[in-house]
């Protein structure tokens, strides 16, 4: 099916749907499973496929309209299956969502995510998982009901260590195009009569959201020179209280150009760096339990740790430092990308 043909096709469909449905015999006839199947896809909206169909349909109606559509739906899931079959995506619509059912059931009604997270479980690790808090990152500005800007004060905020020469900028944080966006770049910055030759962002869930054991994952790109990854981008948590003695779980960050992970306490850092070019778009994920750290780097495990794990709350951290001790490359500008943070316990 053409672009043109199956944009006609699903601005028909919309217009069908804005209008009331009677569910026919036939309708009715529709097998069980498929009606659960649709009701868990539409009710959870983490199929892809119907992010987007709905992003299709936003192309033609206004967002009434496009209220009116998924009110229809939700509200018809029988209809909604014969819908989606017959759009160009619906052999794997109806091949993959019954998965969904399975994976959908997973996620917990109460738990805060954004609609359309597609956020069944961790990647790569085992087990059972209910998603408690996310961020897609999928509207224009930050939201500051789960972020916060800067390092423990408001406006420009010294860096997190002492190495590092990028002050932390709040205009140095965005949000565009489906992704968080923090930009290194120089720039000067004084602080309390310190002057840092570079400005940068980073931001945290601090005083927001914390949690004890579960998994966290981030989807991240890097840019790099030559393989190497610029700079000394980090997705980290951090514990509640005095460091190191609350932890300190490094998921991702750059080390001499190269990913690696640690965790940090009374007992020391260990960690390793991973091997591979991890320039480019990945997903970074660490499941922390008690006693033990393991970490995934797209769907694999790379290692883990299991010497000084404390058990204080975290809070998450995001951040694209610049620093010329043990980093990769100083290149700015230059952009780290973030296209989703999750929790699961």
């Amino acid at each position: 099916m053409s672009r043109t043909t199956r944009r006609a096709t699903l601005a028909a469909a919309a217009i069908a749907l804005t209008l009331p449905l009677a569910v026919s015999a036939a309708s009715a006839a529709t097998p069980a499973r498929n009606t659960a199947c649709t009701t868990a896809v539409t009710r959870h909206m983490t199929h892809g496929t119907w992010v987007m169909l709905l992003r299709d349909v936003r192309h033609h109606y206004a967002p009434g309209t496009r209220g009116r559509v998924w009110r229809r739906l939700t509200g018809h899931p029988a209809a909604a299956y014969r819908l989606l079959s017959k759009w160009s995506h619906g052999t794997a619509f109806r091949t993959t969502c019954r998965t969904h059912v399975r994976l959908t059931s997973q996620i917990s009604p109460g738990a805060q995510t954004d609609p359309g997270s597609g956020a069944a479980a961790p990647d790569g690790v085992p087990g059972s998982w209910t998603l408690r808090w996310s961020d897609e990152f999928s509207g224009s500005s930050l939201d500051t009901s789960k972020w916060s800007k800067g390092w423990f004060g408001s406006g420009v905020t010294q860096p997190v260590d002492s190495s590092e020469i990028g002050a932390y900028d709040p205009n140095q944080v965005g949000q565009s195009g489906g992704s968080l966006n923090i930009t290194a770049i120089k720039r000067s910055q004084s602080i309390n009569g310190t002057t840092y030759p570079y400005s940068t962002g980073i931001v945290t869930t601090d005083g927001l959201f914390s949690f004890t054991y579960g998994t966290i994952e981030a989807r991240i790109k890097l840019d790099g020179t030559s393989g190497s990854i610029n700079n000394w981008p980090a997705f980290w948590a951090d514990g509640m209280g005095n460091w190191p003695s609350t932890g300190e779980l490094d998921v991702m960050e750059g080390l001499d150009g190269r990913a690696a992970y640690h965790f940090h306490s009374n007992a020391g850092g260990p960690g390793s760096d991973v091997s591979g070019n991890y320039t480019g778009w990945h997903t970074y994920t660490a499941n922390w339990s008690p006693g033990r750290v393991d970490y995934y780097y797209d769907g694999h495990k790379v290692g883990s740790i299991s010497t000084g794990i404390t058990s204080s709350p975290m809070y998450l951290i995001l951040d694209y430092a610049v620093s010329g001790d043990s980093t990769g490359p100083t290149v700015a500008p230059d952009t780290m990308r973030v296209d989703y943070v999750r929790v699961w316990q």
